[in-house]
Protein backbone atom coordinates (compact mmCIF):
# COMPACT_ATOMS: atom_id res chain seq x y z
CA UNK A 1 0.00 0.00 0.00
CA UNK A 2 1.27 3.58 -1.20
CA UNK A 3 2.27 5.91 1.88
CA UNK A 4 -0.36 8.37 1.12
CA UNK A 5 -3.26 5.70 1.00
CA UNK A 6 -4.95 5.24 3.95
CA UNK A 7 -6.23 1.91 5.04
CA UNK A 8 -10.26 1.10 4.23
CA UNK A 9 -12.61 2.25 6.72
CA UNK A 10 -15.09 0.00 9.18
CA UNK A 11 -14.84 -3.60 9.69
CA UNK A 12 -14.00 -6.53 7.39
CA UNK A 13 -17.57 -7.20 5.68
CA UNK A 14 -16.27 -10.53 4.69
CA UNK A 15 -16.02 -11.51 8.51
CA UNK A 16 -19.34 -10.55 9.08
CA UNK A 17 -21.02 -7.69 10.84
CA UNK A 18 -23.77 -7.51 13.47
CA UNK A 19 -27.40 -5.26 12.26
CA UNK A 20 -26.97 -3.77 15.18
CA UNK A 21 -23.60 -1.61 14.20
CA UNK A 22 -26.00 0.59 11.31
CA UNK A 23 -26.20 3.84 12.22
CA UNK A 24 -29.28 5.55 10.34
CA UNK A 25 -28.95 2.31 8.49
CA UNK A 26 -25.91 2.87 6.72
CA UNK A 27 -22.56 1.11 7.74
CA UNK A 28 -19.39 1.74 5.88
CA UNK A 29 -17.07 -1.63 6.25
CA UNK A 30 -14.64 -3.05 3.83
CA UNK A 31 -14.14 -5.92 1.37
CA UNK A 32 -10.31 -6.24 0.46
CA UNK A 33 -9.06 -2.43 0.12
CA UNK A 34 -12.29 -1.43 -1.52
CA UNK A 35 -14.46 0.10 1.16
CA UNK A 36 -18.32 -0.84 0.72
CA UNK A 37 -21.20 0.93 2.01
CA UNK A 38 -23.86 -1.47 3.45
CA UNK A 39 -27.63 0.15 3.04
CA UNK A 40 -30.63 -1.30 4.68
CA UNK A 41 -33.67 -0.29 3.16
CA UNK A 42 -36.84 -1.95 4.36
CA UNK A 43 -36.30 -6.08 4.90
CA UNK A 44 -33.17 -6.00 2.53
CA UNK A 45 -29.82 -4.71 2.82
CA UNK A 46 -27.77 -3.72 0.00
CA UNK A 47 -24.10 -3.12 -0.85
CA UNK A 48 -22.59 -0.95 -2.52
CA UNK A 49 -19.06 1.48 -3.15
CA UNK A 50 -18.83 3.59 -0.67
CA UNK A 51 -17.75 6.66 -2.95
CA UNK A 52 -19.75 8.51 -5.50
CA UNK A 53 -17.96 7.82 -8.90
CA UNK A 54 -18.52 11.74 -9.67
CA UNK A 55 -15.76 13.72 -7.29
CA UNK A 56 -15.57 10.77 -4.43
CA UNK A 57 -18.00 12.12 -2.45
CA UNK A 58 -18.99 9.62 0.96
CA UNK A 59 -22.18 7.88 0.16
CA UNK A 60 -22.49 7.00 3.96
CA UNK A 61 -23.56 11.03 4.20
CA UNK A 62 -25.95 10.88 1.53
CA UNK A 63 -29.85 10.25 1.33
CA UNK A 64 -31.44 6.78 0.47
CA UNK A 65 -35.04 7.40 -1.53
CA UNK A 66 -36.63 4.33 -3.72
CA UNK A 67 -33.81 2.02 -3.70
CA UNK A 68 -31.37 4.37 -4.88
CA UNK A 69 -28.49 6.38 -2.94
CA UNK A 70 -27.68 10.28 -3.41
CA UNK A 71 -24.31 11.62 -2.90
CA UNK A 72 -24.43 14.60 -0.55
CA UNK A 73 -21.80 16.78 -2.85
CA UNK A 74 -23.48 16.86 -6.20
CA UNK A 75 -26.74 15.31 -6.38
CA UNK A 76 -26.02 12.32 -8.40
CA UNK A 77 -27.65 9.04 -8.03
CA UNK A 78 -27.19 5.16 -8.02
CA UNK A 79 -29.33 2.03 -8.11
CA UNK A 80 -28.69 -0.01 -4.78
CA UNK A 81 -29.19 -3.04 -7.23
CA UNK A 82 -27.40 -2.50 -10.23
CA UNK A 83 -24.99 0.50 -8.70
CA UNK A 84 -25.89 2.21 -12.32
CA UNK A 85 -25.22 6.04 -12.26
CA UNK A 86 -29.25 7.40 -12.63
CA UNK A 87 -28.74 10.64 -12.69
CA UNK A 88 -25.96 12.80 -13.54
CA UNK A 89 -23.24 14.57 -12.75
CA UNK A 90 -22.00 10.81 -12.53
CA UNK A 91 -21.86 8.77 -15.53
CA UNK A 92 -19.90 5.70 -14.13
CA UNK A 93 -21.27 2.58 -12.16
CA UNK A 94 -20.55 1.62 -9.55
CA UNK A 95 -19.52 -1.86 -7.63
CA UNK A 96 -22.17 -3.71 -6.20
CA UNK A 97 -21.71 -6.86 -3.82
CA UNK A 98 -23.94 -9.84 -3.15
CA UNK A 99 -25.13 -9.93 0.58
CA UNK A 100 -25.94 -12.89 3.04
CA UNK A 101 -27.48 -12.96 6.17
CA UNK A 102 -27.04 -16.07 8.41
CA UNK A 103 -26.42 -16.76 11.88
CA UNK A 104 -27.72 -13.15 12.86
CA UNK A 105 -24.83 -11.88 11.03
CA UNK A 106 -24.63 -9.81 7.54
CA UNK A 107 -21.26 -11.32 5.42
CA UNK A 108 -20.31 -9.53 1.92
CA UNK A 109 -18.07 -11.26 0.12
CA UNK A 110 -18.16 -11.52 -4.11
CA UNK A 111 -19.33 -8.49 -6.28
CA UNK A 112 -22.41 -8.89 -8.53
CA UNK A 113 -21.76 -8.85 -12.25
CA UNK A 114 -23.43 -5.12 -13.84
CA UNK A 115 -25.60 -5.99 -16.13
CA UNK A 116 -26.50 -3.93 -19.59
CA UNK A 117 -28.62 -1.01 -18.51
CA UNK A 118 -31.39 -2.22 -21.28
CA UNK A 119 -34.76 -0.60 -22.08
CA UNK A 120 -37.60 -1.06 -23.91
CA UNK A 121 -37.23 0.80 -27.31
CA UNK A 122 -40.43 2.67 -27.82
CA UNK A 123 -38.55 3.67 -31.45
CA UNK A 124 -35.92 3.13 -33.33
CA UNK A 125 -33.98 5.95 -35.45
CA UNK A 126 -31.34 4.84 -37.51
CA UNK A 127 -29.59 8.61 -37.16
CA UNK A 128 -29.58 10.86 -34.21
CA UNK A 129 -27.32 14.38 -34.48
CA UNK A 130 -26.46 15.98 -31.65
CA UNK A 131 -25.14 19.45 -31.97
CA UNK A 132 -22.58 20.72 -28.89
CA UNK A 133 -19.91 18.93 -27.24
CA UNK A 134 -20.76 20.57 -23.49
CA UNK A 135 -22.62 18.84 -20.80
CA UNK A 136 -26.06 18.41 -22.55
CA UNK A 137 -24.32 16.86 -25.95
CA UNK A 138 -22.37 14.18 -23.64
CA UNK A 139 -25.35 13.11 -21.24
CA UNK A 140 -27.45 12.27 -24.46
CA UNK A 141 -24.78 10.59 -26.12
CA UNK A 142 -23.65 8.29 -23.31
CA UNK A 143 -27.49 7.40 -22.15
CA UNK A 144 -27.91 6.39 -25.79
CA UNK A 145 -25.01 4.02 -25.75
CA UNK A 146 -25.89 2.84 -22.09
CA UNK A 147 -29.30 1.97 -23.40
CA UNK A 148 -28.14 0.18 -26.26
CA UNK A 149 -29.02 2.65 -28.91
CA UNK A 150 -27.83 0.53 -31.92
CA UNK A 151 -28.09 3.17 -34.41
CA UNK A 152 -25.43 5.95 -35.39
CA UNK A 153 -24.64 9.31 -33.56
CA UNK A 154 -23.20 11.90 -34.73
CA UNK A 155 -21.67 14.65 -32.16
CA UNK A 156 -20.87 18.11 -34.12
CA UNK A 157 -18.87 20.15 -31.49
CA UNK A 158 -16.91 23.86 -32.41
CA UNK A 159 -14.75 23.26 -29.30
CA UNK A 160 -11.40 22.04 -29.71
CA UNK A 161 -11.46 19.21 -26.85
CA UNK A 162 -13.44 16.10 -25.65
CA UNK A 163 -16.55 17.29 -23.53
CA UNK A 164 -14.67 17.96 -20.45
CA UNK A 165 -15.32 18.79 -16.99
CA UNK A 166 -16.54 22.40 -17.22
CA UNK A 167 -17.17 23.37 -13.45
CA UNK A 168 -13.36 22.62 -12.70
CA UNK A 169 -12.08 25.12 -15.32
CA UNK A 170 -12.90 27.79 -12.76
CA UNK A 171 -12.56 25.67 -9.95
CA UNK A 172 -9.54 23.13 -9.15
CA UNK A 173 -8.17 22.49 -11.77
CA UNK A 174 -7.77 26.80 -12.41
CA UNK A 175 -6.54 26.94 -8.93
CA UNK A 176 -3.62 24.38 -9.69
CA UNK A 177 -4.96 21.69 -7.13
CA UNK A 178 -6.12 19.19 -9.83
CA UNK A 179 -4.02 17.98 -13.02
CA UNK A 180 -5.77 18.10 -16.56
CA UNK A 181 -6.18 14.29 -17.19
CA UNK A 182 -9.05 14.77 -14.24
CA UNK A 183 -10.62 17.27 -16.61
CA UNK A 184 -12.03 14.66 -19.51
CA UNK A 185 -16.04 13.54 -18.84
CA UNK A 186 -14.84 10.19 -20.87
CA UNK A 187 -11.31 9.46 -22.20
CA UNK A 188 -10.93 9.80 -25.94
CA UNK A 189 -10.70 6.48 -26.72
CA UNK A 190 -14.66 5.94 -24.98
CA UNK A 191 -16.01 7.57 -28.38
CA UNK A 192 -14.87 5.69 -30.83
CA UNK A 193 -15.49 2.41 -28.51
CA UNK A 194 -19.07 3.62 -28.03
CA UNK A 195 -19.30 4.40 -31.69
CA UNK A 196 -19.88 7.70 -31.25
CA UNK A 197 -18.63 10.14 -34.11
CA UNK A 198 -17.24 13.06 -32.11
CA UNK A 199 -16.73 15.72 -34.86
CA UNK A 200 -14.49 18.46 -33.15
CA UNK A 201 -14.00 21.78 -34.68
CA UNK A 202 -17.08 21.54 -36.44
CA UNK A 203 -19.86 24.34 -36.60
CA UNK A 204 -23.10 24.06 -37.95
CA UNK A 205 -24.94 26.91 -39.73
CA UNK A 206 -28.01 25.69 -41.28
CA UNK A 207 -30.63 22.96 -40.31
CA UNK A 208 -33.32 22.16 -43.25
CA UNK A 209 -35.96 20.82 -41.11
CA UNK A 210 -37.97 19.21 -44.23
CA UNK A 211 -35.05 17.70 -45.77
CA UNK A 212 -33.99 16.90 -42.07
CA UNK A 213 -30.49 17.53 -42.64
CA UNK A 214 -27.41 20.20 -41.25
CA UNK A 215 -25.31 21.83 -42.86
CA UNK A 216 -21.66 22.26 -41.87
CA UNK A 217 -19.19 25.07 -42.22
CA UNK A 218 -17.62 23.19 -44.73
CA UNK A 219 -20.42 23.29 -47.02
CA UNK A 220 -20.96 19.58 -46.53
CA UNK A 221 -24.38 18.20 -44.93
CA UNK A 222 -25.42 16.04 -42.61
CA UNK A 223 -28.44 14.03 -42.13
CA UNK A 224 -30.81 12.95 -39.01
CA UNK A 225 -33.31 11.21 -37.83
CA UNK A 226 -33.19 12.87 -34.28
CA UNK A 227 -31.61 15.95 -33.58
CA UNK A 228 -30.40 17.75 -30.40
CA UNK A 229 -29.32 20.98 -30.14
CA UNK A 230 -27.04 21.38 -26.87
CA UNK A 231 -25.40 24.23 -28.25
CA UNK A 232 -25.06 26.27 -24.61
CA UNK A 233 -24.08 30.10 -24.23
CA UNK A 234 -21.40 32.35 -25.12
CA UNK A 235 -19.50 34.35 -22.93
CA UNK A 236 -20.96 38.19 -23.09
CA UNK A 237 -18.01 40.67 -24.43
CA UNK A 238 -17.35 44.16 -23.43
CA UNK A 239 -18.16 46.33 -25.80
CA UNK A 240 -14.92 48.70 -24.60
CA UNK A 241 -11.29 49.49 -25.32
CA UNK A 242 -8.73 47.14 -24.61
CA UNK A 243 -10.94 43.75 -24.34
CA UNK A 244 -9.12 42.38 -27.15
CA UNK A 245 -5.88 42.75 -26.06
CA UNK A 246 -4.04 39.71 -25.30
CA UNK A 247 -3.82 39.39 -21.15
CA UNK A 248 -7.59 39.54 -21.34
CA UNK A 249 -9.42 36.68 -21.22
CA UNK A 250 -13.05 34.73 -20.58
CA UNK A 251 -13.84 31.36 -19.45
CA UNK A 252 -16.12 28.86 -20.88
CA UNK A 253 -13.68 26.38 -22.69
CA UNK A 254 -10.48 23.99 -21.37
CA UNK A 255 -8.45 27.28 -24.17
CA UNK A 256 -9.29 29.93 -21.94
CA UNK A 257 -8.40 28.10 -19.12
CA UNK A 258 -5.46 26.68 -20.24
CA UNK A 259 -4.74 30.49 -21.14
CA UNK A 260 -5.73 31.83 -17.83
CA UNK A 261 -3.57 29.45 -16.38
CA UNK A 262 -0.53 30.18 -18.43
CA UNK A 263 -1.00 34.57 -17.98
CA UNK A 264 -1.29 33.44 -14.37
CA UNK A 265 2.28 32.33 -14.38
CA UNK A 266 3.71 35.82 -14.98
CA UNK A 267 1.24 38.15 -13.87
CA UNK A 268 1.37 39.81 -10.42
CA UNK A 269 -2.09 41.61 -10.29
CA UNK A 270 -5.51 40.73 -11.77
CA UNK A 271 -9.03 42.24 -12.24
CA UNK A 272 -11.85 40.11 -12.66
CA UNK A 273 -14.63 42.07 -14.05
CA UNK A 274 -18.29 40.61 -12.93
CA UNK A 275 -19.00 38.91 -9.16
CA UNK A 276 -20.56 36.36 -10.47
CA UNK A 277 -19.93 32.26 -9.89
CA UNK A 278 -17.63 32.24 -12.24
CA UNK A 279 -15.98 35.30 -11.38
CA UNK A 280 -15.31 34.64 -7.77
CA UNK A 281 -14.26 31.14 -8.50
CA UNK A 282 -12.15 32.62 -11.10
CA UNK A 283 -11.09 35.15 -8.11
CA UNK A 284 -10.23 32.56 -5.69
CA UNK A 285 -8.28 30.07 -7.83
CA UNK A 286 -6.34 33.26 -9.14
CA UNK A 287 -5.65 33.93 -4.83
CA UNK A 288 -4.46 30.30 -4.88
CA UNK A 289 -1.86 31.06 -7.34
CA UNK A 290 -0.75 34.00 -5.26
CA UNK A 291 -1.90 36.51 -7.35
CA UNK A 292 -3.10 40.37 -6.30
CA UNK A 293 -6.94 40.39 -7.20
CA UNK A 294 -9.51 43.33 -7.92
CA UNK A 295 -13.14 41.99 -8.49
CA UNK A 296 -15.34 44.83 -10.19
CA UNK A 297 -18.74 44.70 -10.73
CA UNK A 298 -22.02 47.14 -10.85
CA UNK A 299 -23.73 45.44 -7.90
CA UNK A 300 -23.87 46.59 -4.61
CA UNK A 301 -23.47 42.57 -3.56
CA UNK A 302 -21.87 39.78 -5.30
CA UNK A 303 -24.64 37.01 -6.13
CA UNK A 304 -27.20 39.21 -3.79
CA UNK A 305 -30.03 38.51 -7.04
CA UNK A 306 -29.33 34.56 -6.72
CA UNK A 307 -28.66 33.95 -3.39
CA UNK A 308 -29.79 37.27 -1.39
CA UNK A 309 -28.39 39.93 0.60
CA UNK A 310 -27.27 37.97 3.59
CA UNK A 311 -25.38 35.06 1.78
CA UNK A 312 -23.84 38.35 -0.72
CA UNK A 313 -22.54 39.98 2.48
CA UNK A 314 -20.94 36.53 3.80
CA UNK A 315 -19.55 35.50 0.44
CA UNK A 316 -18.05 39.37 -0.09
CA UNK A 317 -16.72 38.80 3.50
CA UNK A 318 -14.86 35.31 3.05
CA UNK A 319 -13.26 36.45 -0.29
CA UNK A 320 -11.91 39.75 1.34
CA UNK A 321 -10.67 37.14 4.34
CA UNK A 322 -8.25 35.63 1.31
CA UNK A 323 -7.57 39.00 0.36
CA UNK A 324 -9.55 40.11 -2.35
CA UNK A 325 -10.60 43.90 -3.39
CA UNK A 326 -13.85 44.75 -4.45
CA UNK A 327 -14.62 47.35 -6.50
CA UNK A 328 -18.33 47.54 -6.52
CA UNK A 329 -20.95 50.04 -8.09
CA UNK A 330 -18.36 50.51 -10.63
CA UNK A 331 -17.71 49.11 -14.08
CA UNK A 332 -14.60 48.69 -16.20
CA UNK A 333 -14.12 51.35 -19.23
CA UNK A 334 -11.45 50.83 -20.59
CA UNK A 335 -8.40 48.46 -20.46
CA UNK A 336 -4.79 49.02 -21.85
CA UNK A 337 -1.42 46.51 -21.57
CA UNK A 338 -1.20 47.63 -17.70
CA UNK A 339 -4.47 48.89 -16.21
CA UNK A 340 -7.91 48.80 -16.23
CA UNK A 341 -9.77 52.31 -15.82
CA UNK A 342 -12.78 52.36 -13.95
CA UNK A 343 -16.01 54.71 -14.55
CA UNK A 344 -15.25 56.49 -11.05
CA UNK A 345 -11.98 57.55 -12.85
CA UNK A 346 -9.64 54.60 -10.50
CA UNK A 347 -7.30 52.89 -12.10
CA UNK A 348 -6.12 49.51 -11.60
CA UNK A 349 -2.95 48.15 -12.15
CA UNK A 350 -3.67 44.72 -14.18
CA UNK A 351 -1.02 42.06 -15.84
CA UNK A 352 -4.10 39.53 -16.07
CA UNK A 353 -7.77 40.69 -16.92
CA UNK A 354 -10.64 37.88 -16.53
CA UNK A 355 -14.25 38.95 -17.66
CA UNK A 356 -16.94 37.48 -16.46
CA UNK A 357 -20.16 39.59 -16.92
CA UNK A 358 -22.46 36.55 -18.01
CA UNK A 359 -23.34 34.45 -20.99
CA UNK A 360 -25.82 34.80 -23.94
CA UNK A 361 -28.08 31.55 -24.82
CA UNK A 362 -26.82 31.16 -28.73
CA UNK A 363 -30.15 31.05 -30.71
CA UNK A 364 -28.88 31.56 -33.88
CA UNK A 365 -28.79 28.39 -35.18
CA UNK A 366 -32.44 27.41 -33.69
CA UNK A 367 -33.60 31.17 -34.95
CA UNK A 368 -33.00 30.55 -38.63
CA UNK A 369 -34.32 26.76 -38.51
CA UNK A 370 -37.47 28.40 -37.74
CA UNK A 371 -37.82 26.97 -33.93
CA UNK A 372 -40.31 28.97 -31.63
CA UNK A 373 -37.94 31.04 -29.66
CA UNK A 374 -38.54 33.48 -26.46
CA UNK A 375 -35.55 34.31 -24.75
CA UNK A 376 -34.34 30.55 -25.43
CA UNK A 377 -35.31 27.70 -27.34
CA UNK A 378 -39.26 26.43 -26.66
CA UNK A 379 -39.41 22.98 -25.90
CA UNK A 380 -42.48 20.72 -24.50
CA UNK A 381 -42.33 18.90 -21.23
CA UNK A 382 -40.33 15.95 -23.27
CA UNK A 383 -37.58 18.78 -24.33
CA UNK A 384 -39.09 18.84 -27.82
CA UNK A 385 -39.23 21.98 -29.70
CA UNK A 386 -41.52 23.39 -31.84
CA UNK A 387 -40.41 20.99 -34.58
CA UNK A 388 -41.36 17.17 -34.07
CA UNK A 389 -37.96 15.48 -33.74
CA UNK A 390 -35.55 17.88 -32.63
CA UNK A 391 -34.89 18.33 -28.94
CA UNK A 392 -33.66 21.20 -27.32
CA UNK A 393 -31.38 20.69 -23.91
CA UNK A 394 -28.83 22.96 -21.69
CA UNK A 395 -28.08 26.37 -22.00
CA UNK A 396 -30.69 27.14 -24.76
CA UNK A 397 -33.56 25.33 -22.98
CA UNK A 398 -36.96 27.33 -22.00
CA UNK A 399 -38.89 24.47 -20.80
CA UNK A 400 -42.12 24.15 -18.30
CA UNK A 401 -41.11 23.73 -14.94
CA UNK A 402 -43.38 21.95 -12.47
CA UNK A 403 -41.97 23.17 -9.27
CA UNK A 404 -42.37 26.77 -10.13
CA UNK A 405 -45.31 26.27 -12.41
CA UNK A 406 -42.86 28.92 -14.85
CA UNK A 407 -41.12 28.49 -18.06
CA UNK A 408 -37.68 28.74 -17.20
CA UNK A 409 -33.87 28.54 -18.53
CA UNK A 410 -30.70 28.23 -16.42
CA UNK A 411 -27.44 27.76 -16.97
CA UNK A 412 -26.47 24.90 -14.98
CA UNK A 413 -24.21 22.37 -15.39
CA UNK A 414 -26.08 19.78 -14.06
CA UNK A 415 -29.65 20.68 -15.39
CA UNK A 416 -28.05 20.38 -18.82
CA UNK A 417 -26.56 16.93 -18.41
CA UNK A 418 -30.13 15.55 -17.03
CA UNK A 419 -31.87 16.90 -19.50
CA UNK A 420 -29.44 15.47 -22.24
CA UNK A 421 -30.31 12.15 -20.53
CA UNK A 422 -33.83 12.95 -20.57
CA UNK A 423 -33.45 13.81 -24.42
CA UNK A 424 -31.43 10.61 -25.13
CA UNK A 425 -34.77 8.64 -23.77
CA UNK A 426 -37.29 10.63 -25.67
CA UNK A 427 -35.31 10.28 -28.82
CA UNK A 428 -36.20 6.46 -28.18
CA UNK A 429 -39.89 7.36 -27.98
CA UNK A 430 -39.97 6.94 -24.17
CA UNK A 431 -42.69 10.00 -23.16
CA UNK A 432 -40.46 10.81 -19.83
CA UNK A 433 -41.26 14.04 -18.64
CA UNK A 434 -38.51 16.42 -17.43
CA UNK A 435 -39.17 17.20 -14.39
CA UNK A 436 -36.30 17.23 -12.72
CA UNK A 437 -35.26 20.24 -9.52
CA UNK A 438 -32.50 22.13 -11.12
CA UNK A 439 -29.39 21.87 -8.68
CA UNK A 440 -25.62 23.34 -8.82
CA UNK A 441 -22.84 24.00 -6.84
CA UNK A 442 -20.32 26.85 -6.02
CA UNK A 443 -16.95 26.33 -4.69
CA UNK A 444 -15.21 29.60 -2.72
CA UNK A 445 -12.06 28.43 -1.15
CA UNK A 446 -12.83 25.70 1.11
CA UNK A 447 -16.83 26.72 1.30
CA UNK A 448 -19.18 24.74 -0.98
CA UNK A 449 -22.58 26.91 -1.75
CA UNK A 450 -25.41 23.92 -2.78
CA UNK A 451 -28.08 25.56 -4.57
CA UNK A 452 -31.74 23.53 -5.26
CA UNK A 453 -34.71 25.01 -7.12
CA UNK A 454 -35.17 28.15 -8.79
CA UNK A 455 -36.15 31.24 -7.60
CA UNK A 456 -35.81 34.49 -9.75
CA UNK A 457 -38.04 36.66 -7.33
CA UNK A 458 -38.85 36.38 -3.87
CA UNK A 459 -40.54 38.06 -0.60
CA UNK A 460 -39.21 35.88 2.10
CA UNK A 461 -35.80 34.28 3.07
CA UNK A 462 -36.12 32.09 5.99
CA UNK A 463 -32.92 31.29 7.40
CA UNK A 464 -32.23 28.16 9.58
CA UNK A 465 -28.81 28.44 11.12
CA UNK A 466 -25.88 30.65 10.86
CA UNK A 467 -24.24 32.38 7.81
CA UNK A 468 -20.93 34.29 8.87
CA UNK A 469 -20.57 30.53 10.79
CA UNK A 470 -20.72 28.48 7.71
CA UNK A 471 -23.23 25.96 8.94
CA UNK A 472 -27.13 27.01 7.42
CA UNK A 473 -29.68 26.62 4.93
CA UNK A 474 -31.70 29.37 3.42
CA UNK A 475 -35.17 29.11 2.06
CA UNK A 476 -36.38 31.20 -0.72
CA UNK A 477 -40.59 31.62 -0.76
CA UNK A 478 -42.97 33.33 -2.67
CA UNK A 479 -46.17 33.72 -1.15
CA UNK A 480 -45.25 31.12 1.14
CA UNK A 481 -44.50 28.68 -1.69
CA UNK A 482 -40.76 27.23 -1.48
CA UNK A 483 -39.04 28.01 -4.92
CA UNK A 484 -35.33 26.89 -4.02
CA UNK A 485 -32.37 26.22 -1.29
CA UNK A 486 -29.06 27.43 -0.63
CA UNK A 487 -26.85 25.53 1.61
CA UNK A 488 -23.50 25.71 3.25
CA UNK A 489 -22.33 22.44 4.80
CA UNK A 490 -25.66 21.25 4.96
CA UNK A 491 -25.46 18.53 2.69
CA UNK A 492 -27.94 16.04 4.11
CA UNK A 493 -31.13 19.21 4.33
CA UNK A 494 -30.29 20.33 0.76
CA UNK A 495 -30.53 16.51 -0.59
CA UNK A 496 -33.90 16.56 1.56
CA UNK A 497 -34.91 19.86 -0.41
CA UNK A 498 -34.07 18.12 -3.27
CA UNK A 499 -36.80 15.34 -2.63
CA UNK A 500 -39.48 17.36 -1.34
CA UNK A 501 -39.91 19.93 -4.13
CA UNK A 502 -39.48 16.84 -6.16
CA UNK A 503 -42.46 15.05 -4.91
CA UNK A 504 -44.43 18.18 -4.49
CA UNK A 505 -44.20 18.49 -0.54
CA UNK A 506 -42.25 21.76 -0.28
CA UNK A 507 -43.52 24.15 1.78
Amino acid sequence: MAEDQKPPSGPDLTQGVDPAAFKDDKLVGHVGEQEVLLVRAGAEIFAIDAHCSHYHGPLADGLVVDGAVRCPWHHACFDLRTGEATRAPAFSALDVWNVEQRDGRIFVRDKREQPASKTRKADHPEKIVIVGGGAAGFAAAEMLRRHDYQGSIVMLSDDDAPPVDRPNLSKDYLAGSAPEDWLPLKPDDFYPHAKIDLRLRTAVTGIDTRARQLTIADGKTVGYDRLLLAVGAAPVRLPIPGADLPHVHMLRSLDDSRAIIAGAKTARRAVVIGASFIGLEVAASLRAREIDVHVVAPEKRPMERVLGAEMGDFVRALHEEHGVIFHLEDTVTAIDKHKATLKSGDTLEADLVVVGVGVKPRLELAEKAGLNIDRGVLVNELLETSVPGIYAAGDIARWPDPHSGEAIRVEHWVVAERQGQTVARNMLGHQIKFDAVPFFWSQHYDVPINYVGHAEKWDEIEVDGSVANKDCVLRYKRGGRLLAVSSIYRDLDSLKAEVEMERGIAG
